[in-house]
């Protein structure tokens, strides 16, 4: 059994232990006991701590049991005294955005009866499901209200309560629990079991930010960030609106306004391209000569639309088989074929073989793509029979 020093404070950056025994993996790593541990291990959907144990790196903290087991990158010497030393930048990130989703989860709770059915805590992302589902405004009111609770700077206290307590206690919880059960209480704001380290009053939490939102299962994932997290991610998107409103030439505020504008006039572009090329495709078209035999057509960035009207306009003009391909040598090309008389549908396997491709379709028209290249299928078509 382990002694679980994080249970007692979060704050424990350094601690001295006995080396109870050291097992070597298949990875070729250590994992190592200890008569006492300041590391978190793996659970509660947050990942365990890092840092260094007799000065070797802890790359993994796993519990089994009573018994926590640090994943270390060289043995250590049973019946030694060690220390350990926290990753404290990591275990204070963690802290930070565990105790914000607290706050957060909260709110949910009290506010809308939400639960929280899902939690996961890692190095870059902390992700948040609820049981129902949440407007845009509803999630700016809570992380409206989950900042207030960090301007308060309530206190974060952890217990232990005893069975009696605990009976008559309303908290959140995933699971039905009856004895050792960890309350996290957050003064006025939340009352929760959890396992995880936390800091010691809400104020060290920084600020809560709702980055993102999705439907999931029936209610919403978030994902958040906090503290240090949430400082980074606002200089990222401070830095992005800068270089987008110089690009637009717009002040910050108007950026939006101003892509509007952008992207109307691309999409006028786009409609005038569009019916420049289809008024090209038939000029060409129309130049296109009656043949008795196969006729095989190269359009530069044509869409399915326009190879299905050429095929259509060319198929009366041949008498054998139709293509129209749309591509490169180099990626490929994309084709539309058809024919009067020949049951398309039955030889689409056939075809399609013979140009490295696939496709198929009626007995009138069939599509797909093929990574012959042009003089290929070009060769092809004056063959075919």
């Amino acid at each position: 059994m382990t002694n679980l020093l994080y249970n007692k404070s979060s704050y424990i950056k350094t601690f001295t232990a006995a080396v109870l025994s050291c097992e070597k993996t298949e990875s070729g790593a250590y994992d190592v006991t200890l008569d006492r541990t300041a590391f978190f291990p793996e659970q509660g959907g947050q990942d365990s701590d890092r840092g260094s144990i007799g000065g070797v790196r802890v790359t993994d903290v796993q519990i089994h049991g009573d018994t926590v087991y640090h994943t270390v990158e060289a043995p250590l010497q049973v019946g030694t005294c060690v220390e350990g030393v926290i990753d404290w930048v990591r275990r204070f990130d963690y802290m930070q955005n565990h105790t914000g989703e607290h706050i957060v989860s909260g709110i949910l709770h009290s506010k809308y009866g939400y639960d929280n059915v899902g939690f996961h805590l890692g190095n870059e992302v902390m992700t948040l499901d609820t049981s129902g589902p949440l407007t845009h405004e509803q999630l700016a009111e809570v992380e409206i209200s989950a900042n207030k609770a960090v301007y308060e700077n309530v206190p974060v206290v952890v217990f232990y309560p005893d069975a009696a307590s605990l009976s008559d206690m309303e908290y959140r919880a995933k699971l039905d629990l009856t004895e050792n059960v960890r309350i996290v209480t957050i003064t006025g704001w939340d009352v929760c079991a959890c396992c995880a380290p936390h800091v010691a009053h809400t104020g060290e939490v920084g600020i809560i930010r709702i980055i993102g939102a999705m439907r999931w299962k029936g209610g919403m994932r978030l994902t958040l960030v906090c503290g240090a997290r949430a400082v980074s991610d606002a200089s990222m998107r401070a830095e992005q609106l800068s270089r987008i409103s110089e690009a637009l030439s717009a002040k910050p505020e108007e950026t939006y306004e101003a892509f509007c504008r952008v992207q109307n006039t691309v999409s006028e572009q786009k409609s005038e391209i569009l019916r420049l090329k289809r008024e090209l495709l038939e000029v060409r078209l129309a130049a296109v000569e009656q043949t008795a035999g196969s006729l095989c057509l190269f359009f530069e960035d044509a869409d399915n639309d326009m190879l299905r009207a050429a095929v259509n306009a060319c198929v009366p003009k041949c008498g054998g088989l139709c293509g129209v391909f749309s591509g490169s040598d180099t990626d490929g090309y994309r084709f539309v074929m058809g024919a009067a008389d020949i049951p398309l549908r039955a030889r689409a396997k056939e075809i399609t073989a013979a140009l490295n491709g696939r496709g198929g379709g009626s007995d009138q028209m069939i599509s797909g793509s093929v990574k012959a290249t042009a003089a290929e299928i070009r060769a092809y078509f004056s063959s075919f029979a």
